[in-house]
């Protein structure tokens, strides 16, 4: 089977959403990865398998997948014709560092209300002008996400600052030097701690390699930077890698695509969205009281109306 891939990607004038990316791949692999974003993700063809959190997921065709931020991931097609995936980034200002827990215990949520919406959302995001649309139904999306997240909330452990360890210290020192990179030596100075034992609490934390997470952080940063304009030998240089050949290499294996085709504008602002909604127009109408009635009462009647 001949490999194919289509990538349209952009940063919408929207609050809330870091990036919109749109994917057809019939073989790409994600290597494991973390984002400083939410992903919200719906498949439209095919199906995704990922780990999160050392557990095996899918997305079916009816599911809305939510992956939080700083938790690593990876993701390959589950399906011999690959899939058709729809992704939102959105940052904390919609869902704070609390769902995090409750989201690594469910990522994938069989909402039909919550797809239709997000397939909305798409749609008014591919048509500039249309801002005050996608606003209000990203407000929606944000509202429901949280009603199926709550339910699974915990008091954090009394104690959880000061007993961060080595791994998360670790994490903060590689944020700080992103750019401009840190040895393995040196962290383990600042750290106070063997590089081995750096190296084996890092990956144990957060089930992921201390290199695989500068890696897909710089590629996060790349992504961001490629869609506001920056010129390519630019970014290489601003988000810590050597060359554009070096960034080419890491930013292929990690989006499926070179940075150049990464950043072109998409067609998806210029024509109809590539995926048209499966569901008719919804209202924007005020989220009834509980998910159950909601999810039950969708479909009119003398219940409020939400399709």
């Amino acid at each position: 089977m001949v490999a194919r891939q289509s990538v349209s990607a952009w940063r919408p004038g929207v609050p809330g959403v870091v990036e919109v990316f749109h994917a057809h791949f019939t073989e790409h692999a994600y290597p494991m990865h973390v984002h400083d974003a939410w992903t919200l993700l719906i498949v439209d063809d095919g199906a995704v398998r990922y780990d999160l959190d050392r557990r095996e997921h899918g997305t079916p065709h009816d599911t809305v997948s939510l992956l939080p931020p700083q938790v690593p991931h990876n993701g390959s097609p589950a399906t011999a014709h690959g899939f058709r995936k729809r992704v939102l980034y959105l940052d904390l200002t919609q869902l704070d560092e609390s769902f995090i827990g409750p989201a690594v215990d469910g990522p994938d949520l069989a909402d039909p209300l919550l797809r239709a919406r997000v397939a909305q959302l798409h749609a008014a995001l591919a048509h500039p002008g249309e801002e005050l649309e996608a606003e209000s139904r990203l407000a929606l999306i944000a509202e429901r996400l949280r009603t199926h997240l709550r339910p699974r909330l915990t008091p954090a452990p009394v104690g959880t600052n000061a007993a961060r360890g080595v791994a998360h210290t670790l994490r903060e020192l590689l944020d700080a030097r992103l750019r401009d990179g840190i040895t393995l030596a040196e962290a383990a100075t600042l750290v106070h701690a063997h590089p081995t034992h750096l190296v084996r609490a890092f990956t144990t934390a957060f089930g992921i390699a201390p290199h695989q997470y500068v890696t897909s952080r710089r590629i996060a940063e790349a992504r961001r930077l490629l869609l506001t304009g920056h010129p390519l030998a630019e970014v290489a240089t601003a988000t810590g890698f050597y060359d554009q050949s070096h960034l080419t290499r890491h930013f292929r294996r990690h989006v499926g695509t070179t940075p150049g085709r990464f950043a072109q504008k998409p067609p998806a602002q210029l024509k109809p969205p590539l995926w048209p909604p499966l569901y008719p127009p919804e209202p924007l109408v005020p989220e009834p009281p509980t998910l159950q009635r909601d999810v039950e009462g969708g479909g009119g009647g003398g219940s409020v109306s939400v399709r």
